[in-house]
């Protein structure tokens, strides 16, 4: 068996230690003992683009925001699924996972990053969906397991009743908001009803080959 590798690590301000791993031409991402990501595990992150991209079929010059680079899946699923006149901006907070994305895992990304549709931000998505109001058509989540974060304690602003008011009123009439989870939560689907959105939970595979784990995603739309 090809053993892991590791190819670099880097300590978060408030979590455990976020580590790049390899084993042959496969990839995986882990914060501590915790796997958050892996290569040959797409499906969920592109259902969390797919399902957005369908809501804004029709919609042009879409705008969206994503939150986490990750590996690409998601923004390479929206790339697929928007027009040529869509801008796409990421927020990603943590600048060693931008460099392995043009590094390392360059092969994953497989040029997606240099779409001229595609705009990537180095730092917190909060501060874009805060600073917003009506500027995104859709608004994409997938910075942690989930509401029930693991990574930073920060991100829980994004999941709370403020967050939610401030993704509301980022997005346009007939936006979408969509977040990625590991798993369900009821309170969460709670919370995004009391923001005023229409809630659809979306559980998906984690692989494309329609197997395996089954994570959640929420498909909210700004119904004002």
């Amino acid at each position: 068996m090809i053993p892991w590798v590791r190819l670099d690590a880097v300590q978060l301000d408030d979590g455990p230690e976020l580590r790049l791993m390899q084993r042959g031409q496969e990839f995986s991402i882990m914060l501590g003992s915790n796997e958050l990501m892996n290569s040959r595990l797409s499906g969920s992150e592109e259902a969390l683009a797919n399902l957005a991209t369908e809501k804004l079929e029709g919609r042009g010059q879409a705008r969206m925001l994503i939150g986490g680079l990750g590996m690409g899946f998601t923004l390479r699923a929206a790339l697929n699924g928007l027009g040529a006149d869509a801008r796409i901006t990421v927020a990603e907070l943590v600048p060693s996972v931008i460099d392995w994305a043009k590094g390392p895992m360059a092969s994953v990304f497989d040029g997606c990053l240099e779409d001229p549709r595609v705009s990537l931000h180095q730092g917190d998505v909060g501060e874009l969906i805060r600073g917003g109001t009506g500027d995104w058509d859709a608004i994409l989540l997938d910075v942690d397991n989930g509401p029930d974060g693991l990574t930073r304690q920060g991100n829980d602003a994004l999941y709370s009743a403020q967050g939610l008011a401030s993704a509301y009123r980022a997005l346009s009439p007939g936006g979408v908001f969509s977040v990625w989870s590991s798993a369900p939560d009821p309170a969460f689907t709670r919370r995004l009803k009391k923001a005023g959105f229409a809630v659809a939970e979306v559980p998906t595979r984690a692989s494309t080959k329609k197997r395996g784990a089954w994570h959640m995603i929420w498909m909210a739309t700004r119904t004002g």
